[in-house]
């Protein structure tokens, strides 16, 4: 949802939109999406693999659905579904994949709700990221990250007034054929839709 949203609120601003393979039990799911929305809108999509992550890294995320824990982000045993510096080790790609290409920016959807759980999403990492990303690159290379202080409910209101279709994401950590509505990511997703005064177009198992 957020990365969807941000990439048809700012695809003007946006030169190509990079997706990362890392081995997760969701990435068969968002992928297809990630390509249907940067086709609808003309931008150049990559998919980069970093098999390593889901070989060397410690997540549940990488190790089947059945590892994933139910319940809302604020819980302590979401925890387990932190990838270690996953953010960091992909914006650092992508700022090579910019400064190789000519383009000057790095956008990236983390939001405030992501803050509690994942230390590679809050404020202070994003501002130390895009500094250690200008002074190491020639272009000075910055991150933008518009939605760091603002609610995934807030997100869904942006694109809300887009008249985007959530049904067109992918949100559910376990990757079935369809969101199972009970983990973190699925919890989150329907209170934001809810808040936000969309009706609900996602399918889920219960």
């Amino acid at each position: 949802m957020d990365s969807i949203t941000m990439l048809h609120e700012y695809a003007d601003q946006i030169a190509m939109a990079v997706t990362f393979d890392y081995g997760s039990n969701h990435a068969k799911r968002e992928i297809p999406f990630a390509q249907l929305h940067c086709q609808r809108l003309g931008i150049r999509h990559l998919i980069i693999p970093l098999s390593f992550m889901h070989d060397y890294f410690k997540s549940s995320l990488l190790e089947g659905d059945a590892a994933i824990p139910e319940g809302h982000y604020a819980a302590e045993n979401m925890k387990s579904t932190v990838v270690p510096f996953r953010n960091g080790i992909m914006l650092a790609i992508a700022c090579g994949i910019a400064e190789s290409n000519g383009l000057k920016r790095v956008m990236i959807a983390n939001h405030g709700g992501d803050h509690t759980i994942y230390p590679d999403c809050r404020p202070e990492f994003i501002q130390a990221m895009s500094s250690a990303m200008s002074n190491g690159t020639y272009e000075h290379i910055e991150i933008c990250a518009p939605y760091t202080n603002i609610s995934k409910s807030d997100i869904a209101r942006h694109g809300k007034t887009m008249q985007l279709n959530y049904a067109e994401t992918w949100s559910c950590y376990r990757g079935g054929t369809k969101h199972c509505g009970k983990c973190g990511t699925c919890v989150e997703r329907r209170e934001a839709l809810r808040e936000a005064g969309i009706d609900d177009p996602t399918e889920y198992e219960e």
